[in-house]
């Protein structure tokens, strides 16, 4: 088989004879040039493919990375500013507490702050912060400052408790004091004689009420006292109150300030209607005075 060529130039043909041992020779070197420059192509096209979609992939894999970091700081931010709430009405029950006013320290508003800007970092470029730092950072004085709240509150109810347990007010809602604490005359035998306590009298039947907190431990008809009521407040106190008509409490009741223990009367070695009130501190008589006042 041949081809042939026309040249206008020389006014001749050629003759090309594709059977030719030379010109095969040169179609298969061009044939494989061809297959060569489309193999690499392909080649190259495939693993700009494959690097396109590994790239992809990693930033599926980043951005998906940088969500979950993003959802674990709003967590714990969340949880931090719970903690806040509660550290918020931990203080304002504080100051309740402590009669301490809200312009002083208020919890519903930011501390002031303020000052000059510091020469050394004036102007100096803002860099992003390391704000799992920070955040363990401000949990950390958040535990703090929780604990010293607490303990703080814990002083103050044992203050509370202490001024709760302690005596302090008169023994009886209506009533005058008709014999004080000390040497007195006795009223049955006129012999000057060493009082215990203090009478408060009143109306038969009127209340004797409890002057602090703590626990009823005797209630009992006692020679000389007639009908007796003991409380123990605690850190050594205990008052008793008697020639009672009628005790209204039982001995394990707990009592509070003010509430009523009895009704007045005249039982026991008693002249008529009032109730004898004793203190006593370590198991020993006090002047009831020092306490209630009159």
């Amino acid at each position: 088989m041949n081809l042939i060529f026309f040249s206008r130039r020389l006014g001749q043909a050629r003759h090309l004879h594709l059977t030719h041992p030379v010109t095969l020779s040169i179609f298969g070197v061009l044939g494989l040039a061809v297959l060569g420059l489309a193999f690499g192509l392909g080649m190259k096209l495939g693993a700009s493919g494959l690097n396109t979609h590994a790239q992809l992939s990693e930033m599926q894999i980043l951005r998906q990375n940088v969500q979950d970091r993003i959802d674990a700081v709003a967590m714990r931010i969340g949880e931090i500013n719970a903690h806040v709430i509660r550290l918020d009405a931990l203080g304002k029950r504080l100051t309740q507490m402590a009669n301490i006013s809200s312009r002083e320290l208020n919890f519903d508003a930011l501390p002031a702050r303020g000052g000059p800007e510091s020469e050394e970092f004036a102007g100096a470029v803002a860099q992003i912060p390391d704000l799992t730092q920070m955040l363990d950072d401000v949990e950390r004085k958040l535990e703090t400052r929780d604990a010293q709240l607490l303990a703080l509150e814990n002083v103050i109810l044992s203050r509370s408790l202490n001024q709760a347990i302690r005596p302090d007010g008169r023994p009886v809602v209506e009533g005058y004091v008709s014999s004080h604490y000390g040497e007195r005359q006795d009223p049955f035998t006129g012999h000057e004689t060493w009082h215990k306590g203090m009478d408060y009298a009143g109306a038969l039947g009127s209340q004797v009420v409890a002057v602090a907190a703590g626990v009823v431990t005797r209630v009992e008809a006692r020679n000389g006292y007639g009908n007796l009521v003991e409380v123990n407040h605690g850190n050594g106190y205990v008052t008793r109150y008697a020639h009672n008509q009628r005790s209204l409490v039982a001995v394990g009741d707990t009592v509070v300030r003010g509430q009523a223990v009895a009704l007045m009367g005249s039982t026991g070695r008693s002249t008529g209607p009032h109730v004898h009130f004793e203190v006593l501190r370590n198991g020993q008589h006090v002047n009831p005075l020092a306490f209630v006042g009159s």
